[in-house]
């Protein structure tokens, strides 16, 4: 396979004293770190939208991208089959062993939903026939419900029936693809289901709805054996001035509420956890006490611009922070790292493509290494168990067990007046936090 990035090498860890741009610094897949290599702890995963179909465009500007399948734009399935054998070819040289997909990305769309469908079973046929080759796994796959002009009022949360019956035939095959080729996790958009104005809105009947497409996703998959990890992805504010699924806390209040939380866990972006108004590291961890982290969508936002800019992650305070959550949870099991980041528009040449993925992993495997070190110290751990020891003991404990009320407490205070607090030593725990991030 060297049709497309024939000027590239495979890409091999060379260790951080290298300064080879088209090599790895700190992912080395065979490492061991704890009981698993780093390739096991990652599960690296490729986007195919922003890598293989994104095309530069911005709200002022067409696209810049250079890419040598374009000229095969007059023959869409062509297209289409150059594309993934240029994403495959892409993902063998760097090593990465998922991928990512809409049904959109995939395959042109037909004149009606029978032809969009035999376009589909087409593309996944080769498709299928690439992993075979490549040994290349599908992470994840999903449906594009909120492009096409029929979804401008939504998909599931549609105020016309008949779009949502369309979001569900489309998601019923999204849903057999992913099957078909093996998908170890199916994620549902967070798309157009939100609102602009409640002045136009029946917003209990499209929660109630939401729901309802949601448990007839769940019992389809039951009928074609799909065994795979069910997602939902927080998407705040993009499109919609209100999002449904606004972020993790938000979304599982609604899977508690509609009896759903038994089947979904989250698929968390960074980018949206920004928009949102949260920490990366926030969003994984309210997800993981909550036991719903499943699976991440591995790219950065930039805090001074209010949409989702899906840049290649490089902070490595963020990744580092963000593994630490991770590892805590036990790993992401079915769920992965996937790369829903696209180069900048002035990074328009193939190549940009392999440097941003080397940084992206990167950043993430030197992420793992400082979290691990962090999380075998206990420095942190032993700092908040020691912080919260009150509840340990005495009228602490009585309150965990609920064994004393609102009079009891009282009668408590009254004898024990004068309080005496603990620093909580942020500023010491940053540096202690930047020694490790240095020193891994």
């Amino acid at each position: 396979m060297n049709k497309y990035f024939k000027n590239i090498p495979t890409i091999t860890y060379e260790g951080k004293k290298s300064k080879n741009p088209l090599a790895f610094k700190y992912y080395n897949p065979t490492e061991k770190i704890g009981d698993k290599t780093m390739e096991e702890h990652l599960r690296f995963s490729m986007a195919y939208w922003h890598t293989l179909t994104a095309e530069g465009t911005d709200p002022f500007g067409a696209g810049t991208m250079l890419r040598d399948w374009d000229h095969l734009e007059n023959n869409p399935m062509d297209l289409a089959k150059a594309r993934a054998e240029a994403g495959f070819e892409l993902m063998k040289k760097l090593n990465i062993p998922f991928f990512c997909f809409h049904d959109a990305d995939i395959a042109p769309a037909g004149k009606d939903l029978a032809e969009s469908n035999k376009n589909l079973d087409i593309i996944a046929e080769h498709i299928k026939g690439l992993m075979q080759e490549t040994g290349i796994k599908l992470l994840w796959g999903t449906a594009n419900a909120f492009s096409h002009p029929r979804y401008m009022h939504g998909a599931a949360t549609s105020c016309n029936a008949d779009v949502f019956a369309y979001a569900a035939a489309q998601v019923k095959k999204a849903m057999e693809i992913t099957k078909d080729l093996g998908g170890e996790n199916y994620v549902f958009w967070g798309g157009r289901e939100g609102y602009e104005t409640l002045l136009n809105t029946n917003m209990k009947l499209e929660l109630d709805n939401l729901a309802r497409f949601l448990h007839m996703a769940v019992d389809y998959a039951k009928e074609i054996g799909f065994t795979g990890q069910f997602l939902i992805e927080p998407k705040p504010k993009e499109p919609t001035k209100h999002q449904y699924d606004f972020d993790v806390a938000t979304v599982y209040s609604f899977l508690k509420a509609h009896q759903l939380d038994p089947y979904f866990k989250m698929n968390i972006e960074a980018n949206h956890a920004t928009l949102a108004g949260h920490t990366f590291q926030h969003e994984l961890h309210v997800a993981r006490i909550h036991g719903i982290l499943g699976s991440v969508d591995a790219n950065q936002g930039d805090p001074l611009l209010g949409w989702d800019t899906d840049q290649f992650p490089t902070n490595i305070y963020d990744t580092t922070l963000a593994m630490y959550e991770i590892l805590k949870n036990g790993g992401l099991y079915k769920g992965g790292l996937n790369f829903d980041a696209k180069v900048r528009r002035g990074s328009f040449e193939p190549i940009d493509l392999v440097y941003a993925h080397i940084a992206g992993m990167d950043t993430f495997a030197k992420g793992l290494k400082v979290a691990y070190s962090l999380l075998e110290s206990q420095v942190l751990e032993n700092f908040i168990e020691k912080r919260y020891s009150s509840f340990d003991h005495g009228i602490g404990q009585d309150i965990i067990n609920r064994k004393v009320g609102f009079k009891e407490l009282e009668q408590y205070a009254l004898k024990h007046s004068v309080i005496s607090n603990e620093s909580g030593r942020q500023e010491m725990l940053e540096s202690i936090l930047n020694q490790y991030i240095l020193e891994a």
